[in-house]
């Protein structure tokens, strides 16, 4: 079943590639017009190129989701291109991964700003605009994770959990404006992250998944535009899990 979204608005954040590069793509090719923003310049710029190959209506506004004035300013210049905005993907997110004791001040500090305090500080953002309009999606990228915990991972797992809590506090003050707040877990996914991984250790997280592989962007991104399409209309503070079975 091909979603259509004409006439739509996407705001992708962390869409250099990956994950959020895929999203951007699968409503690029659903006929929306899609912002795709990423803090990275080389990143975006990768994903200029990939979207511009196809026939996308797209624009691309590099956004540090931590600072408040660059995400005001996203928001604004998108306003001016488009004049609206209808669906939000909050998908930016980093890794500062070390065991407790060896963690810096440091390395929690950045993943909590940007995994957290970007999608409060975008979702906030968004949703002056989205009330306004007594319409709108919002979908927040977070992870298993979140939801197990994982070693080595402290500061990841509790920006991904505080996302989960977040979603649905927000969804329940915008739920009255017909504005749904979900969140799309990912489990183990093929990105260029995991690419690095040797083949073996790969192989033992496909054969501990239930359906025996791993996870792809594409597999996220179905997930992001069903949240966002009408058949989801009334699913609102839910997390919806694309781990393969991994997680249940």
């Amino acid at each position: 079943m091909q979603l259509d979204f004409t006439n739509q608005v996407v705001v992708v954040t962390g869409a250099g590639r990956g994950i959020g590069l895929a999203v951007a793509q699968l409503f690029a090719d659903s006929e929306a017009s899609v912002v795709i923003s990423d803090y990275c310049e080389e990143a975006l710029n990768d994903a200029r190129s990939v979207l511009t190959s196809g026939q996308a209506r797209f624009a691309a506004f590099p956004c540090n989701v931590t600072d408040p004035q660059a995400v005001q300013e996203l928001f604004d210049r998108t306003l001016e291109t488009y004049g609206r905005i209808d669906v939000l993907v909050n998908n930016a997110g980093i890794t500062r991964d070390t065991l407790l004791l060896r963690m810096k001040d440091d390395q929690w500090d950045a993943v909590l700003e940007t995994n957290l305090k970007g999608v409060f500080l975008m979702t906030r953002a968004a949703a002056k605009i989205l009330l306004k309009q007594k319409y709108g999606r919002i979908i927040n990228v977070s992870s298993v994770v979140g939801i197990t915990g994982n070693a080595g991972q402290a500061n990841y797992a509790a920006s991904k959990a505080g996302v989960i809590g977040f979603t649905k506090s927000v969804a329940k003050e915008l739920a009255t404006r017909n504005i749904t707040v979900n969140v799309v877990a990912p489990g183990f996914i093929q990105t260029a992250m995991t690419d690095g991984l040797p083949e073996n250790v790969k192989q033992e997280f496909a054969a501990s998944i239930p359906l025996q592989r791993l996870g792809t962007a594409q597999d996220v991104a179905r997930a992001v535009l069903f949240l966002a399409s009408p058949l989801a209309d009334y699913i609102t503070g839910q997390v919806i899990h694309v781990d393969g079975g991994m997680v249940m």
